[in-house]
């Protein structure tokens, strides 16, 4: 079935970013594809967005479980037959007090796993549909902590933020940023890493700014016009060093 609507998904947004993310989206008018891990959580929160009077569906993705991401193709083909818009929201953080010299190496492959391999894999199976979609974007939820320029600069305020599975994991994704940015680069959609800031979440209970500045910056990329960047680094607007 094909539809006129602007169809965004968004993954990891039961709650937090994701979910506000969600919400800025069904404001300006989308179908809104509520990725969650867990189906009752998914559907308890998108049952609130629609209370707002927002086009909200709940759909079931498992950053460790990929037979959610065919399923979700099909569904998505199926009810819409296109997708404009995928922001890889979901990820996780594991070794917040830990070093380079202790981290296990179990955990650097499972942070790896969700905040890596797993968007790689889900943008895959989808970009046929975003093919289909007139102006295709595709935000990927990263950090400033993924900024390799400025952990190697002495005196930076990242310093003494080094949980290297997460940081590492980050990096990574902002190398897939700039290669399918050069992938697409004949195609009208666009793909840029985003930095939500210090967002006070479950995940940061020591961030200083709310959910809602805190998707901005994604929310920004996932509607740029036809002549807006691709290949980047952003935070609100604000190009930020690889």
């Amino acid at each position: 079935m094909a539809s006129s609507a602007t169809i965004s998904l968004v993954t990891g947004a039961n709650k937090g970013i994701g979910f506000e993310i969600c919400r800025q989206l069904g404001r300006l008018g989308h179908t809104v594809l509520l990725g969650s891990r867990d189906k009752i959580r998914g559907e308890h929160a998108a049952q609130q967005l629609c209370n707002e009077g927002l086009d909200v569906r709940t759909v079931r993705v498992g950053a460790t479980e990929p037979d959610t991401f065919t399923k979700l193709y099909d569904f998505i083909a199926q009810d819409y037959g296109h997708l404009d818009i995928l922001i890889n929201n979901a990820g996780i953080g594991l070794d917040w007090e830990l070093t380079a010299d202790s981290v296990p190496l179990q955990m650097i492959r499972d942070t790896f796993e969700t905040n890596f391999f797993s968007v790689i894999a889900l943008t895959q199976i989808l970009l046929p549909l975003l093919r289909k979609s007139i102006a295709g974007r595709i935000v990927n939820q990263s950090s400033i902590l993924g900024s390799l320029t400025l952990h190697a600069t002495p005196g930076s305020k990242l310093e003494g933020v080094k949980p290297l599975a997460y940081n590492a994991s980050k990096a990574a994704l902002n190398a897939f940023t700039i290669h399918l940015a050069a992938a697409l680069k004949d195609t009208p959609i666009k793909v840029n890493s985003a930095h939500p800031g210090s967002v006070l979440t479950d995940m940061n209970p020591e961030g200083h700014l709310t959910v809602e500045e805190g998707a901005k910056t994604a929310v920004q990329l996932a509607t740029l016009p036809p002549d807006g960047p691709t290949g980047g680094f952003f935070h609100l607007g604000k190009s930020l060093p690889w």
